[in-house]
Parts: C-alpha cells; structure tokens; sequence
C-alpha cells in the first residue's frame, strides 16, 4: 500500500515545530506501526487506511501525557494531515518518505 515505509512527520503545535519519524505497516484496513520523537519510541494504536486516507493515534509523556490523533492522506512521498491534541485543538502535520 502507499502508507506503507517510514516517514519524517514536522507537526506544528502550541510549543512550536515538533518532528518525528514514524514507520507504517498496513494490512487490509488496519495500519499497525511504530512512531518516535526525541529518542523516544512507542507504538500507534487504532489505526486504519482507506485507500490514500489514514488515521492513527499515539499517547506521548512529554511534554505531557497525552494522545494524539492524526488523520491525513498519502500523495506519492508525500503525507499531510492534522493531528488532534485533546482539548488543546487541531494542528497540521507533514511529511516525507524517509
């Protein structure tokens, strides 16, 4: 599928550019995989792909504890999207094929 390899994501949030890589598997409908940021690395959960239309979602510790949902599309090596941060709102994310 197009989702699938590994990506670097720039997100933009209230504390400024954040990046991470993230690396997807799909399978059918489900998209498993692993996403990490600062040295730190955790798996993505509630995942799933439609055709270039993905959403996943991560729970962070720093700087807060938190789960983050994306939901985005593929476009060649391309990915964009906006990652719901709880009650703090909608952000936008990008990004590249690793």
């Amino acid at each position: 599928m197009a989702v699938d390899g590994n990506w670097n994501l720039t997100m933009t949030t209230p504390m400024g550019e954040r990046r991470a890589t993230l690396s997807l598997a799909s399978s059918g409908g489900t998209l498993t995989g692993t996403q990490g940021a600062e040295g730190n690395s955790t798996e993505i959960f509630d995942g799933s792909v439609n055709g270039d239309n993905v959403t996943w979602k991560v729970s962070i510790t720093n700087p807060m504890p938190l789960t983050l949902e994306f939901t985005g599309k593929v476009s060649g090596d391309g990915i964009a999207g906006e990652m719901g941060i709880g009650p703090m709102g909608s952000f936008p994310f990008t990004g590249t094929r690793a």
